[in-house]
């Protein structure tokens, strides 16, 4: 008796990692990616460089932005979540204080980006099928309160 007990609890707790690995590996941000400024429709604000790493964490999925502005002044942002909606807090990130990301399958998010606790704007995330490509589509306002709309495409490394 105490082996088959055994042998189940085994099963379960392999059940367990398989399940809790597919989970961590559905969201296939995850990685490193590197602008593809050719690709891209940066609006009246461009940026020379960046890069966008998304890490696994216990805490949630980690996002960090590092690059130069279109004036090639060094700009770092981020901010770690579980992609359920829930506001965190946006480090660096002039336009935004804070980031609501959520998931929406395996391959996109959408993030609402807020500031003084208005939503200002909303950036919409895919992986290509292929993996290789991620596209950040945002749609918002600017301080000003004029339209704000870019397109960033990023080549997975």
């Amino acid at each position: 008796m105490r082996k088959d007990a055994y042998v189940r609890s085994l099963l379960l707790g392999v059940a367990m990692m398989v399940v809790g690995g597919m989970a961590s590996a559905g969201d296939n941000w995850v990685g490193s990616w590197k602008v593809n400024a050719a690709k891209s429709e940066f609006g009246s604000s461009p940026i020379r460089t960046q890069s966008l790493k998304f890490e696994a964490t216990p805490a949630g999925i980690k996002l960090t932005a590092e690059g130069t502005d279109g004036a090639g002044k060094p700009m770092k942002a981020g901010y770690t979540s579980k992609y359920d909606g829930r506001d965190v807090p946006w480090e660096g990130n002039p336009m935004a204080e804070m980031a609501s990301p959520k998931k929406i399958d395996d391959n996109s998010y959408e993030n609402v980006w807020k500031k003084g606790g208005k939503a200002i704007a909303t950036a919409k995330v895919g992986v290509s099928k292929d993996g290789k490509t991620l596209t950040v589509t945002t749609d918002g306002t600017d301080a000003q309160g004029g339209k704000v709309h870019t397109v960033a495409v990023y080549d997975k490394q």
